[in-house]
Order: C-alpha cells, then structure tokens, then sequence
C-alpha cells in the first residue's frame, strides 16, 4: 500500500516546513485528483496507522478533497471537465492536456491558535 509511504512524506515535509510548530499541527487537507492513484479511504487508513506509531499526532484531523479532472481544448481553447474518463469537449475534439486532477498536495495545514 503506497499510501503509507505518502503518509509518512507528509509529516516530513510539513516537520522540514514548519520545524517550530511541527508538533502544534490540529488539521492536514490534502488535495488529490482522480487521476493521481490515490484512494481517500486508504490514505485516512494510513494516516490513522501512522497516528498509532506515533501518538503525539492523535489529535491530528486528515481531510482529503478529490478534485475533478480537467482538460484544455485545443480546439476551442476552452477547459473542460472530464466525465467518465471521457477525454473529448463539448465541441468533439479529444485532448489529451490535462489541467487539473493528476495532483497531490498538502492545501492546507492548521495549527493549535495559540501557536501562532
């Protein structure tokens, strides 16, 4: 399950990133495309085995979005959404220019208040 591994890139990014408030984190959103492999459910089972091994974190919420796919027509020089993995726009032409749902990154990260 690659998702554990991604778990614990999180919590070393986020203690390189904020060294002096590493431990005063209460709240992770993470924004996943559909395209980028990641399963929701599997990264929160991972997050909550991470959390187990390392329980100065229990209080630590996971949020994950999922965010849609996107593409850009080249043809109308419009973005689209992508329905049911169905890389063609409105207007018929296939794309292959995707703008939005291969990513996986950390959106957001909250502190306790007085922390800061």
């Amino acid at each position: 399950m690659h998702e554990t591994g991604i778990v614990e890139e999180i919590f070393d990014t986020l203690q390189q990133e904020y060294p002096d408030r590493y431990k005063l984190i209460v709240k992770i959103q993470l924004e996943a495309g559909l395209l980028s492999n990641i399963q929701p459910i599997l990264i929160q089972n991972a997050f909550e085995a991470y959390v187990i091994d390392h329980p100065q974190f229990a209080d630590v919420e996971l949020e994950v979005k999922v965010l849609s796919i996107h593409a850009f027509c080249t043809n109308c020089k419009e973005a689209f959404e992508v329905l049911f993995h169905r890389f063609v726009c409105h207007c018929g032409t296939p794309s292959s220019q995707i703008i939005q749902g291969e990513e996986l990154r950390i959106s957001q990260v909250i502190f306790k208040k007085d922390a800061i």
